[in-house]
């Protein structure tokens, strides 16, 4: 049998490899069709007449050089992109060329590195499902009330990176957030970089005013703080003033369900003379912690799911409403009860704690 011809995948003579033995005249050039080949003045190569039909080509074969080339050269531009950005970013810090809000909020601050350290524990931790997120309005201000858990604040940082990346409108999430907040050092400055603001009625008005999508947790330390026997169950939602707030705002109310955080920080027992000394509301004893040191501190990594429900408006009440205590004990249980039933039902349907 006559030896097979090696068809190079470039015209470069150089980078062909002959066989032992072989003369110079024997290797065939790849040849397009209709172009004559070195050796018969024919086509060579899959492309001749007298080929087998497994052999023949379709049309012109890239290099697979080039190929690589052009994916090299991709990513190599990509890289280049990405390291422009970082160098343009890092410049804007160093001169001040960057803008925050009335209340320390910092957009590109918390889109370019605050939510990328935020997003791996969401999305690779806790796994968090996202439910409903398209009930937040598209445009103008709203109200995004969730109940509150897991010893820790963590829930707040999952509500606000859940509709800062699943938003169609990519919309923000503004939380209010308890004074111990903005009393804790370098706490206290990351969290009005990221648009957390005080929890009082005068700001979230503002901000609903302007337009924000504003998160509030009603239940407060008492249900961040709550044993873990009563996991769950809301705690009592205040007087209702963020009721009246939303009012006054004429934006809707959103309901919102967090499954998971629960038990992230399992809390068997409170150290209540121990907060006191430190001024927190509690000290949290749970299965790892303070046993295990700050290895305790580490949250179990639970399966989450959060749920936006369908938005309650606001905007079809008198203006004298906000100050209607009975409208507002009214649409707080409205909101209340809504959260409770969509946290059972949820609860009904997962099928692990972990999965």
């Amino acid at each position: 049998m006559a030896d097979a011809k090696v068809i190079p995948f470039d015209d470069d003579r150089s980078r062909t490899r002959r066989r032992p033995g072989r003369a110079a005249g024997d290797a065939a050039v790849r040849a397009l069709p209709g172009q004559h080949g070195p050796e018969d003045g024919g086509p060579a190569g899959p492309h001749a007449p007298g080929a087998p039909d497994g052999l023949r080509a379709a049309g012109p074969v890239e290099p697979l050089e080039a190929v690589g080339d052009a994916g090299s050269e991709g990513r190599r531009e990509g890289w280049e992109r990405r390291l422009a950005g970082g160098l343009a970013f890092l410049r804007r810090r160093v001169t001040g060329e960057y803008e925050v809000d009335e209340f320390g909020y910092d957009k590109e601050l918390t889109d370019q590195v605050l939510m990328s350290l935020v997003r791996p524990l969401a999305e690779k931790y806790f796994r968090v499902d996202v439910k409903g997120v398209e009930n937040i309005p598209a445009e103008g201000g709203a109200l995004v009330v969730a109940n509150h858990s897991g010893t820790l604040p963590l829930d707040g940082l999952m509500m606000q990176v859940a509709v800062h990346d699943n938003h169609p409108a990519g919309r923000h999430l503004r939380l209010l957030a308890a004074d111990l907040v903005f009393m804790l050092p370098v706490v206290n400055e990351l969290a009005r970089k990221a648009g957390h603001t005080l929890a009082c009625a005068e700001d979230a008005e503002r901000l609903l005013l302007a337009g924000e999508i504003v998160g509030v947790m009603p239940e407060g330390f008492k249900g961040i703080g709550k044993p873990f026997s009563e996991r769950y169950k809301l705690q009592r939602f205040g007087r209702g003033g963020f009721v009246s707030t939303a009012l006054r705002a004429g934006v809707p109310i959103v309901p919102c369900s967090i499954v998971g955080a629960e038990e992230i920080y399992p809390m068997l027992g409170n150290a209540k003379t121990l907060a006191r000394v430190l001024g927190f509301p509690y000290f949290p004893l749970t299965p790892t912690f303070p046993w295990l040191g700050p290895l305790g501190a580490l949250p179990l990594p639970t399966k989450w799911t959060i749920q936006f429900g369908e938005p309650i408006p606001t905007d079809g009440y008198p203006a004298e409403a906000a100050e209607d205590p009975m409208l507002m004990f009214n649409l707080t249980d409205q909101v209340r009860e809504q959260i409770q039933h969509t946290l059972y039902k949820l609860l009904v349907q997962r099928r692990s704690v972990f999965f």
